[in-house]
């Protein structure tokens, strides 16, 4: 799935390349970036997400299914932000 790093995917189109889908927490959502230009989360809020290895920051990001946002990060957010909490298999 590394061509899907850095892009905005629906569910559905995120179910295309993976049988799952994951769930994560919103656990911190202070200290929004400056540039960051799209979707926030909001704290306590359960989110479907994706979590890709990013290749340029050298950390797993996570990709909350369904947002939009413009680069660098598109969707895609720090781990520290999130608490993963489900992982639903689509078969």
């Amino acid at each position: 799935m590394p061509k899907y790093e850095v892009e905005n995917l629906t569910l559905a189109e995120a179910t295309r390349h993976a049988p799952f889908v994951d769930y994560a927490r919103c656990v911190d959502a202070s200290q929004r970036p400056y540039n960051h230009v799209g979707d926030w989360p909001e704290e306590g809020q359960l989110y479907p997400v994706r979590v890709v290895d990013s290749r340029t920051e050298g950390l797993p990001l996570v990709h909350v299914l369904g947002f939009e946002g413009e680069a660098p990060y598109y969707n895609a957010y720090a781990p520290h932000r999130f608490e993963l909490l489900l992982t639903v298999w689509l078969n």
